[in-house]
């Protein structure tokens, strides 16, 4: 004799493309009906061998209801999650959302310039590129800088300058 979970299953088999078609309806949706109906097999699958269960094709349409509002609930909870978000992000004037990012060309533009300048640096002598990159782009004050590098002040103070100097001749227009 066949378990109660054995007979779901097989009930299952007899009864799938009328539970797709069932959820299908509810949901608008033959894939999404086809996922759901997968859920339902897994669920089933994973009853012990001792369940008992008083209409087996009762069950199958419970699961099924129970995963479509599981996944109702969450898609209700996304779409809250993501409006607040969005919500959060939005820029406003005057009753208006604005776009509060810069327009692409801009960010092209930028893009390449900080690539000019990334090579300009590169091509700045040794020390002079390190006591840069330590003052400027690492925030290290001039006695720090002079300190990591084991120079003295004045000498940051004239790598620093030099650097400067160098990098606005090269990325003059």
């Amino acid at each position: 004799m066949q378990s109660s979970a054995e007979q779901i299953l097989a009930l299952y088999l007899v009864k799938r493309a009328n539970l797709v078609r069932f959820f299908a309806a509810r949901l608008g949706s033959s894939a999404a009906a086809e996922d759901l109906v997968q859920d339902i097999y897994l669920k089933i699958s994973g009853l012990g061998k001792d369940a008992v269960v008083e209409n087996n094709s009762a069950f199958l349409y419970r699961i099924g209801a129970n995963l479509l509002l599981d996944r109702v609930r969450q898609e209700r909870r996304a779409m809250a999650r993501d409006g607040a978000w969005s919500e959060s992000k939005r820029v406003t004037i005057g009753g208006e959302a604005v776009v509060d990012e810069p327009p692409a060309d801009d960010v092209v533009d930028s893009r390449r310039r900080l690539e000019k300048l990334t090579e300009a640096v590169g091509g700045l002598p040794p020390k002079m590129q390190e006591a840069f990159r330590l003052h400027k782009l690492g925030g290290m004050s001039h006695a720090e800088t002079a300190d990591s590098m084991g120079i003295s002040v004045s000498a940051v103070e004239k790598h620093v300058s030099a650097a400067l100097k160098a990098l606005v001749k090269r990325l003059s227009p």
